[in-house]
């Protein structure tokens, strides 16, 4: 009986050994199967008088660290604020809060405040402006007006490349995760960060307020016309709240390099002069 029994145990000791997440120890046992290195010190010298480190993705980092769980944390709330806020998200308008009593459609609210939403977003747009600055500048007759207007053409374009050129490299999807539509897909605006509706509001209102001279109110309404469109943007569901704010900063920065290498008149008529010999045997 007794001799039963350790034969038993000796059995259930052999299948506990034989389970997967004992294999290692059975291979170190055995000698047969290969060993893992013992790791040491990142700073711990090798057997060839080198220094020996180990790849990033075998270690395991128990302590994070606080930046990181801060970091975490802000990006949760962007998300979860961003997806809120996307009253009118969706492919026709039927947002996660503008549906209609069926589910079938928005309701006659959600419709009206969804075209309103639209139409200040479409003001943001790269096409209006860059089509609006050139029909200016065919019309303008004063070499001042000319040199203000070529410099906010290069601006245009410069915001228009820049922003493209950087969603292109960081590809981050907008909280709802919709595909762009033909307008966003003519100004290359694809991918969710930065935003370039605010980039391309902060900056022309900035240029305006700087070359223009404008009464008190017409200088409030820019401003607030510049927050609207980064805020329509984020209830249309295509871009997150801290894009619209990298858009703002991305906006400004884009102002001030134009101020800083601003073509004089002279060249401006340059520019001028070859647009329109390129532009002369079409017409």
């Amino acid at each position: 009986m007794p001799s039963s029994q350790s034969r038993s145990r000796a059995r259930d000791r052999n299948d506990v050994l034989n389970r997967p997440e004992f294999q290692s120890l059975n291979q170190q046992r055995g000698g047969d199967g290969p060993r893992r290195p013992v790791r040491q010190p990142k700073g711990a010298a090798g057997g060839d008088g080198g220094v020996k480190e180990y790849p990033e993705q075998d270690c395991i980092q128990l302590n994070p660290s606080l930046r990181r769980i801060a970091l975490s944390a802000l990006l949760a709330i962007d998300i979860s604020l961003s997806k809120r806020l996307g009253v009118c998200a969706g492919p026709r308008g039927a947002g996660p809060r503008g549906a209609g009593p069926s589910g079938a459609g928005p309701s006659g609210t959600g419709a009206t405040l969804r075209s309103m939403v639209t139409l200040l977003a479409l003001s943001g747009h790269a096409l209006p402006w860059i089509c609006g600055t050139l029909i200016c500048l065919w019309r303008s007759n004063t070499m001042a007006g000319q040199e203000v207007l070529v410099n906010l053409l290069l601006a245009l374009i410069l915001d228009v490349m820049t922003v493209a050129g950087i969603q292109k490299l960081v590809k981050r999807k907008g909280p709802w995760d919709f595909p762009p539509g033909f307008l966003d897909i003519v100004a290359m605006d694809t991918y969710s960060f930065p935003a370039a509706h605010a980039s391309r509001a902060a900056m022309v209102s900035k240029f305006l307020l700087n070359h223009l001279v404008l009464a008190v109110p017409l200088r409030i309404l820019l401003y607030l016309w510049t927050l609207l469109v980064g805020v329509s943007r984020v209830f249309l569901g295509k871009h997150h709240l801290s894009d619209v704010g990298c858009g703002f900063a991305l906006g400004f920065l884009h102002f001030r390099l134009i101020e800083s290498v601003w073509l004089d008149s002279a060249t401006c008529q340059t520019l001028i002069f070859i647009g329109s010999l390129r532009w002369t045997p079409l017409l």
